[in-house]
């Protein structure tokens, strides 16, 4: 099983400039190569400080240059954000930048406030249509002239411009239910997944919708790749107490996401505080204690053993999430530790 990073620039108020959160992701960036990580991974989202990303495409153009193995992922992005021709040229332009590097992640969008300012309040729900028409178009546009005369999109004969470097750059579906797993499969993508604050019953859910779905399709001669996506903190041995700061990071983390997800309240210059503690008294999942045990907080030897369980039910990739509302220097120290005791159990 090997290993990524996914990163964002991460703003929770002013005191932190936008050059050092951008430097921040840098460094954690050209940590995660030293250390041996496959993929920086980056997405997009809009308007929102807690995670910073109107486009990935040109971060990881610096990042490129910056760096001379580490493979660079957009994603998630957006399908109902994207033309297929901008999206097909703009990952074949990061591509050529970056010597065939490049990796396109697509999703069909979550976030009703972007799909209200991004799409003109198209039901967030209804995404999942320009994934399914915006990934095959894609692909031809990276093949040379097409036309293209779909239900979303129309356009006369046109092509790619660059070409992708590499003749078949690798696309990733973020897959939840069998139906977008099984789309994934049928189209020769990989599958990137999140139990977001379910446990590993959940992993283990998520590998059997995948493996159903490579099972329906015989006819894809190269078995795509299942990546787990899942908030990840690293602490000492012989702290016993190292977990909590990590858990109230993340719960703080998904009490904004809810509060953004929520859409019931406008955000302040793109600050919006976390959904109250109390909102979610009848909702264990939030707790701390739980988020200990579900996301992949732990000592080096309990991270270990969980990640040899992902590996053994067959998950090629796992993604190290840093978002978690902690400072850098803890994200730092975990992402150390993570490098310096876990990685090598893998190698």
């Amino acid at each position: 099983m090997r290993f990524s990073l996914f990163v964002h620039m991460e703003r929770w108020d002013e005191t932190v400039s936008y050059e050092e959160a951008f430097e921040n992701l840098t460094e954690l960036t050209l940590m995660a190569e030293e250390g041996g990580f496959g993929t920086v991974w980056i997405g997009e989202h809009h308007s929102m400080e807690y995670t910073i990303s109107p486009n990935p495409m040109p971060q990881l153009a610096y990042l490129a240059a910056r760096t001379s193995r580490i493979r660079l992922g957009a994603g998630t992005i957006i399908a109902p954000f994207w033309n297929p021709i901008r999206a097909a040229g703009e990952t074949a332009l990061l591509d050529v930048i970056s010597g065939g590097r490049a990796e396109l992640g697509l999703a069909r969008g979550a976030y009703q406030f972007e799909f209200d300012r991004m799409a003109g309040g198209l039901p967030a729900t209804d995404g999942g249509k320009h994934l399914r028409e915006i990934v095959p178009a894609i692909r031809e546009l990276w093949k040379g002239d097409y036309a293209h005369d779909g239900e979303l999109w129309q356009f006369p004969t046109s092509t790619s411009v660059p070409k992708p470097v590499q003749p078949d750059l690798p696309m990733w579906i973020a897959a939840r239910d069998p139906a977008s797993h099984d789309f994934a499969v049928a189209n020769g993508c990989h599958v990137m997944v999140t139990p977001l604050m379910k446990g590993d019953e959940e992993v283990e859910d998520l590998v059997n919708k995948f493996e159903t779905a490579v099972a329906a399709h015989p006819e894809i001669e190269r078995r795509p790749d299942l990546m787990v996506l899942r908030h990840t903190f690293v602490h000492a041995e012989d702290d016993p107490d190292g977990w909590r700061p990590a858990a109230e990071g993340i719960n703080r983390f998904y009490r904004t996401f809810d509060a953004w997800f929520s859409n019931k309240t406008t955000p302040a210059n793109g600050f919006l505080e976390p959904s109250p503690e109390e909102k979610f008294a009848e909702r264990p999942e939030f707790r701390p204690e739980s988020l200990h045990r579900t996301a992949m907080i732990g000592t080096p030897a309990e991270v270990i053993e969980r990640l040899k369980h992902y590996e053994a039910l067959g998950v090629t990739e796992f993604s190290f999430w840093s978002d978690n509302s902690l400072t850098h220097e803890q994200k730092k120290r975990s992402l150390e530790l993570f490098i310096e005791h876990v990685v090598p159990a893998f190698q």
